[in-house]
């Protein structure tokens, strides 16, 4: 698995900086191999996002079934003007930013004449995905300065200058990636990194029927499973197996006593790869399942117990008519 360089300036106004390798290829390595050899085997959903898994992702975005992407830029629209009007000299963070989208919608609404005092730095752990989103935003804010870190912001969250005031921003309900233990190790971490007057605006998205549920995350076209399958193809570059894909099923369904969507992989075979990395082979028999994602569905309930959890206030929930997704604003 090969670094970018540490840091490239693509124009004036875009610096990225990578801070991946801080973290050690080896314990990268291990962490998935630990995982696959592991009773219930897994592979960390932060893994999707290879440059095809990024793209793929953007296309389940607009697939009919998936509904959090467009309903929560439906939020996004009608809050913008209200959070960013009077929003200058702040640093915007963007957490597992993506693509461009959803911080357009937020930068649009800020005043032109302060454009210029705003600095952008999306932190996420694709620099290709970084580097595009930032050359398509300063086409449209040509004043706008971002400086993009390549990083797992699980375990890099202290990368982040805090100089200046900042609002952070983690949407698309990627908190519900995580199990509670670590969901909470996050928001305490973020917490304690955030200065006095800061800002968080976090997505979430709310429990609802089952069968909406069950629908967007197996769409008809098979997007969504093609996009499992695809976490093999990263795993492979990172760890030197051969997995196929292809002898795998895409299973996902909504777990009722977790509150959560799980996606997992289903051997349709006898499985055995080597890794040069391991000691012995990693088998996986037909019929075994390697779980890749959970997605939490959350309760107005639980996101009040996030005020104990993060020692933040909030300051306002903004839902949609149907209240399936949440943005909540919290203040340091």
């Amino acid at each position: 698995m090969a670094y970018p360089e540490t840091e490239v300036t693509i124009l004036d106004q875009i610096t990225i900086s990578n801070h991946l390798r801080d973290l050690g290829i080896d314990n990268i390595r291990k962490e998935i191999i630990d995982g696959l050899t592991s009773k219930q085997k897994q592979i960390s959903s932060k893994f999707f996002y290879d440059d095809k898994g990024s793209k793929l992702f953007e296309e389940i975005t607009r697939l009919p079934e998936y509904y959090p992407t467009r309903t929560e830029k439906s939020i996004l629209k009608k809050i913008a003007s209200e959070l960013m009007k009077d929003l200058k000299y702040v640093d915007i963070v963007e957490l597992g930013s993506g693509d461009c989208s959803k911080i357009s919608i937020l930068l649009k609404a800020i005043n032109p004449e302060n454009i210029e005092t705003i600095n952008y730095l999306p932190v996420d752990v694709s620099q290709s995905a970084i580097q595009e989103s930032a050359e398509e935003l300063v086409k449209k804010f040509p004043e706008l300065t971002i400086n993009g870190l390549v990083a797992d912001f699980i375990n890099q969250i202290d990368l982040i200058p805090s100089e200046s005031k900042r609002m952070f921003c983690f949407l698309g309900s990627t908190l519900g990636n995580f199990n509670a233990e670590v969901a909470n190790t996050f928001l305490k971490n973020l917490s304690q990194n955030m200065n006095q007057g800061d800002t968080f605006l976090l997505g979430l998205d709310l429990v609802k029927p089952i069968h909406i549920l069950y629908d967007a995350y197996n769409d008809e076209q098979g997007v969504t499973a093609e996009f499992n399958k695809n976490i093999l193809n990263a795993v492979n570059e990172i760890i030197e197996t051969n997995w196929d894909p292809n002898d795998f099923e895409h299973y996902a369904f909504f777990n009722t006593s977790e509150s959560r969507i799980e996606m997992h992989l289903k051997a349709k075979k006898d499985i055995s790869v080597k890794s040069p990395f391991h000691s012995s082979s990693i088998s996986i028999k037909k019929g075994e399942y390697i779980h890749t994602e959970n997605s939490h569905k959350f309760s107005f309930e639980q996101i009040k117990d996030f005020e104990k959890t993060t020692n933040l206030t909030i300051k306002k929930i903004y839902t949609d008519s149907k209240k399936w997704f949440a943005l909540v604003l919290f203040v340091k």
